[in-house]
């Protein structure tokens, strides 16, 4: 019977290609992020990841980085690729290594490729054992998960806050709310997403710029700002469109544009924002659930939505938002005409109201930053 390691090691092991694997994160999108470790007789031979989308996978990283693979154990957080795509199959590259065993974290869910890579390897000889720490690397994939099974980027909502729930006071002015630290965090995530959405009463009441700006780390992508924008009234001087020629922006508009509306839209797209019409929902606002599906199209995989609240409201209600990131402020508003996150919803009972799961408060200066994810069904 073919010697195997202990589950402890495997899990081990796994841990640390995991960890590897996270250093692809807004590098490597729309791929998952993947990392990989060679061993043998407990003793590392080599480790990688996937560094950046188009280059080679973690598995051929790892074998690089190895000078005599032969009968060495593999562990890759994803089932490695058995067809030729922008590289070529990683099976075939452990194959011929003469790797002995091989431990998967998780099938890759793409329909077209789940289990095949895992059958190549099995038919060769190579022992293949998985499910090693799967829950950790489909937390760490999520976003991938979701658009190769349904072709809809992740979504991450993002607010500020005071203690008392206001997101901004009655004039919707928001600046600023969250402390410097926070802000910096929100930078951080601006540089690895796809894209970051508003809608026009945010683009109205602050002209953002939108634009990932921190100060510690560098970016990994620039994101497309995206407006959702019935009528297209984001105006002509706004920092969006003063900036469209040179950062990427998108205004989704009514596909039934007329008039004043439709003239607002050529003068936008002269001026360099990519102008798309989609359709309404019954309470005739823009439908954010064929928003998704247009950017998903374009392999958008996850996108930072951060307002206002008539566009989280939406999206809340559609069941459309995957994850959330709160910064509460230690300011308490006491204005009953302020704004809070996430208006627009009736509810008949608080029993109605969306669960979430919590994951573990953190402290970002003077602020506590709360993170959830939306109950799956």
């Amino acid at each position: 019977m073919p010697f195997r390691e202990l589950s402890a090691l495997d899990s081990h092991y796994m841990a640390l290609a995991l960890r590897l694997a996270r250093r692809g994160q807004g590098w490597v999108e729309p791929n998952p992020m993947v990392g990989a470790v060679l061993v043998r007789n407990a003793t590392i031979l080599g480790q990688s990841w996937h560094h950046s989308f188009g280059g080679p996978h973690a598995e051929i990283n790892a074998l690089a980085n190895t000078a005599a693979p032969r009968n060495a154990t593999l562990y890759v957080t994803l089932e490695p690729c058995c067809h030729t795509g922008k590289t070529g199959p990683c099976t075939q590259a452990i194959i011929a290594a003469g790797i002995k065993r091989v431990v998967v974290a998780m099938q890759d869910p793409n329909a077209l490729m789940c289990g095949k890579g895992i059958a190549e390897l099995r038919r060769a000889g190579i022992l293949v054992d998985l499910g090693t720490l799967e829950a950790q690397a489909r937390e760490l994939n999520r976003p991938f998960i979701k658009w190769i099974t349904t072709q809809q980027p992740y979504v991450i909502a993002k607010w500020a806050q005071t203690l008392d729930g206001c997101v901004a006071d009655r004039n919707g002015k928001s600046q600023w709310i969250s402390s410097p630290e926070s802000r910096e965090l929100v930078h951080q995530l601006r540089g690895r997403v796809d894209g970051i959405m508003v809608g026009i009463g945010t683009a109205l009441a602050d002209d953002p710029v939108l634009t990932a700006r921190p100060a510690k780390r560098p970016v990994c992508r620039t994101a497309t700002r995206i407006i959702l924008d019935r009528q297209c009234r984001l105006p002509l001087n706004s920092q969006l469109v003063r900036t469209a020629a040179t950062t990427a922006t998108l205004v989704f508009h009514h596909k039934s544009l007329t008039g004043t509306g439709l003239r607002r839209a050529r003068k936008l797209m002269q001026l360099g924002v990519q102008c798309i019409g989609i359709g309404v929902d019954k309470n005739g606002t823009l439908d954010p659930a064929a928003a998704l599906t247009e950017l998903g199209r374009h392999n958008f995989t996850n996108i930072l939505v951060e307002g206002g609240p008539k566009v989280l409201g939406s999206m809340l209600q559609k069941n459309l938002l995957d994850e959330g990131l709160v910064f509460i402020a230690p300011k308490l508003a006491g204005d009953q005409n302020a704004r809070h996150a996430v208006e627009g919803i009736r509810l008949d009972s608080i029993n109605q109201a969306a669960g979430v799961k919590f994951a573990k408060p953190q402290c970002v200066g003077p602020d506590i930053l709360l993170r959830w994810q939306k109950n799956e069904a």
